[in-house]
């Protein structure tokens, strides 16, 4: 049984991006779970800090995007209502130089308001560089 209030599509889930900050980061949503959704992003001058490595601000974008667009995917009536981000944390435990980071975001908590999202962010080989917690609230528009 789906979590999701909607029927998520890749197509759709990329589309959110369009025109802003996950676009030109390089996120590409690659697939939808019943409780889960991942995404990748280049390591590459989007997403470098000077030093050749990827940014951590990069790493917290990714998981943002990421519980935040699982938040809406939740969300009863879209017209309604939307998703804000209001807390944001992320542990760096691995550098990655080059490839893609792969990241999986899945619910701790989904209340009627708040919702707090767990995402792992894995390199090209599948070791842990990133896990981060974001809390998101539901708003009426």
């Amino acid at each position: 049984m789906s979590i999701w209030k909607t029927n998520p599509t890749l197509e759709a889930l990329n589309d959110i991006g369009k025109g802003s900050l996950p676009e030109h980061l390089g996120i590409e949503f690659t697939e939808v779970g019943s409780d889960y959704i991942k995404a990748k992003m280049p390591v590459d001058q989007r997403t470098k800090q000077p030093m050749g490595l990827l940014h951590g601000g990069a790493s917290a974008a990714l998981s943002e995007t990421m519980g935040s667009v699982a938040g809406v995917l939740i969300i009863e009536d879209m017209s309604k209502q939307s998703i804000v981000g209001i807390e944001i944390n992320a542990n760096h435990l691995r550098s990655a130089k080059s490839g893609y980071v792969y990241a999986t975001t899945k619910p701790i908590k989904i209340g009627r308001r708040l919702q707090v999202w767990n995402t792992e962010i894995h390199d090209d080989e599948g070791k842990l560089i990133c896990t981060s917690r974001l809390t998101t609230m539901i708003v009426d528009l």
